[in-house]
């Protein structure tokens, strides 16, 4: 290999690896990437794959801080090998990881995907803070990610979002005031979005965005804050179901390991609906208002998908459905159909939704059963 690498260099790797010393192995190392980073403009295909194999070889068994100085180096580098970069990048340690997730272009995008369904918050957020993000990564990202995450989404200006993406974070934005902001900054809302999301936000919130928004959004947030106004003005409110019983109830069962499938089961036969919001609640970590209107919609996808989110199995969840008095009653085929969703529903994208979703995303029964990641 010419100006590429000197001959003792070469000569010397296999005695390394078979032998040699760790601090060698770290010397070698450091040669091998500034010979590779000094003449990657030179380099043809074969001459990147090997050093792709030396490089790959010699950060066996090397120490962490050497990996993360590894990581960075190439981060920048518009050329990485690709074996290498691989290896980096699903690295267990994410300070190893994150450099290389946050910059460097020739990772595949669904070796981005499959990391992002894999790994944890550190690595999910490299990733949400490149300078590109395509939609179906971005999905991944808010269906997984924690409010870290979501933040540098919604503020990183390089991501592309889906309409149910869009949706997902402007439920999120009602209780994150960093997301809601950066949410009106971005120029690619879809149509209404705007409106929508200022719409749902508190009195205090709305004049913080406002303020902040870029002049084009302004009017617009003004015509959504005015007629949110007069709505509040306009509206009755609506007579509140004490929970405070059914609540006591169901948390005595729960600090005694008791509630599980057969309590809410009997709950559910026994027609005690108050008892079934407040479980379905406790269950799936969420508030009673966000189960009582799924009990009452004609549409029984959102009541399934809080249902697997409470780890409950299929015949208590049939028994919750047939126990409604506020909706029709569903036929054998439609809860044949709900039955098949469910079994297919990963628990992590049914906590997701019921926590994150809206009433209207969580009704909205998909066309066939959920795909496994």
């Amino acid at each position: 290999m010419t100006a590429i690498a000197s001959t003792d260099l070469i000569a010397e790797l296999d005695h390394v690896l078979k032998a040699g010393p760790s601090d060698r192995r770290v010397r070698m190392l450091r040669q091998v990437v500034g010979l590779f980073l000094e003449d990657a403009h030179r380099l043809n295909e074969h001459h990147i794959g090997v050093f792709d194999d030396v490089l790959v070889r010699l950060m066996e068994g090397v120490e962490l801080r050497t990996l993360t100085t590894l990581s960075r180096a190439f981060a920048d580098s518009r050329l990485v090998p690709s074996e290498l970069a691989r290896r980096l990048a699903n690295h267990d340690d994410a300070d190893v990881a994150a450099p290389i997730l946050r910059n460097c272009d020739c990772i595949p995008d669904a070796d981005l995907i499959d990391i992002a369904w894999l790994r944890a918050e550190e690595h999910l957020c490299a990733i949400a803070a490149r300078k590109n993000v395509t939609d179906e990564l971005t999905d991944v990202l808010l269906m997984r990610g924690d409010s870290s995450v979501l933040r540098k989404l919604a503020s990183n200006p390089g991501t592309k979002f889906t309409s149910a993406g869009f949706a997902m974070l402007i439920d999120t934005a009602e209780r994150d005031e960093d997301i809601a902001c950066s949410l009106v900054a971005r120029n690619d809302l879809p149509p209404g979005a705007l409106g929508d999301l200022v719409a749902r936000c508190a009195t205090r919130l709305q004049a913080k965005l406002l303020k902040t928004a870029p002049p084009s959004s302004q009017a617009a947030i003004r015509t959504a804050i005015d007629a949110s106004a007069a709505a509040r003005a306009r509206a009755k409110p609506p007579v509140a179901i004490d929970y405070t019983e059914a609540k006591a109830a169901v948390m005595a069962l729960n600090n005694s390991g008791q509630l599980n499938d057969s309590s809410v089961n009997r709950f559910a036969v026994r027609g005690e609906h108050h008892n079934v919001v407040a479980a379905l609640a406790q269950l799936a970590a969420v508030p009673t208002e966000t189960i009582e209107p799924l009990m009452e919609s004609a549409e029984i996808h959102g009541l399934v998908v809080a249902c697997r989110a409470s780890r409950l199995n299929w015949n208590t969840t049939a028994a919750i459905i047939n126990s409604r008095t506020a909706a029709p009653r569903i036929s054998q085929q439609e809860l044949e159909l709900a039955r098949e969703r469910f079994e297919a529903m990963p628990l992590s994208n049914a906590q997701r939704a019921v926590r994150f979703g809206s009433f209207s995303d969580l009704t909205a029964a998909p066309s066939a059963a959920p795909r496994r990641p």
